[in-house]
């Protein structure tokens, strides 16, 4: 089985390419999501034929913080029978959300954590104008800022992250979105259930930020690209594969790493 986050994994908007050299040597391009008929995300064309593979050899299973709709927008050369939402907060199967599971879910957090409420109150307290463009909440599960990253003071995230932690929620800072999530509400709980129902055996899975430590350290055959939240911070755990290409490329070799995992 291969797990994989979406955003600055295996998908890329136009800024988090990252892309070097000259334009001729770029590599070809995909659209994976278009937004308000505009493409918005990316990946190369060598990433769908890995993807496709990895689809053809173990069951795929995309693991994302995206919500269910956001997710829906996305577009893959393959159709996964099972996917993972809103951070752990909905299981997927054949498009379709599988609602013991979710229940399961949200008895698990009633009464381990803070309420989504009491953790919205805050953000609204300490928002400020300058740097604030957006405060959402994912279908209920949990909050999300959208920042002006270039204006964001750190000691901002520094405090929020002490002050959620308190209360059972963490904090991950990835590109202009700030994310505060209950700590039980998580990416491996959902692959767990998939292995579960399909008995997999070994697993292999991909991510780049905070949100998805609990799953790589999860798995059988972690990998990591060379960029993002968890570059920055050196994290690392046992058996963890890094890529050397960093962007959109680093995508595409993480695809490359998955599929020889599960082979």
């Amino acid at each position: 089985m291969v797990a994989c986050d979406l955003d600055r994994t295996l998908v890329y908007s136009a800024k988090a390419l990252a892309l070097a050299g000259a334009d001729a040597d770029a590599p070809v391009l995909l659209v994976a999501e278009v937004y308000d008929k505009l493409p918005l995300s990316y990946l190369t064309v060598d990433a769908v034929a890995l993807v496709q593979e990895m689809h053809r050899v173990a069951t795929f299973v995309p693991s994302t913080t995206r919500t269910r709709a956001q997710y829906e927008r996305i577009r893959l050369p393959i159709d996964p029978q099972y996917a993972v939402t809103t951070n752990g907060g909905f299981l997927l199967v054949d498009g379709v959300s599988d609602e013991d599971y979710h229940r399961a879910v949200l008895d698990e957090l009633d009464g381990s954590c803070a309420p989504l409420a009491e953790i919205r109150e805050h953000l609204e307290a300490i928002a400020d104008p300058g740097w604030l463009r957006k405060l959402r909440d994912a279908e209920g599960m949990f909050a999300y800022l959208v920042v002006e990253r270039a204006e964001l003071p750190a000691s901002v995230v520094r405090d929020l992250t002490g002050w959620a932690g308190e209360r059972g929620w963490e904090v991950s800072l990835q590109g202009r979105k700030l994310y505060v999530v209950p700590r039980p509400l998580r990416k491996s709980r959902g692959l767990a259930e998939v292995r579960r129902r399909t008995g997999s055996t070994f697993t292999a899975a991909a991510g780049d930020s905070l949100l998805d430590t609990d799953l790589l350290t999860s798995v059988d055959a972690p990998v990591r690209p060379r960029h993002g939240e968890l570059d920055d911070l050196d994290w690392t755990c046992p058996g963890l594969q890094v890529t050397t290409a960093s962007g959109v490329l680093g995508g595409r070799e993480v695809c490359a790493r998955l599929l020889a995992a599960v082979r």
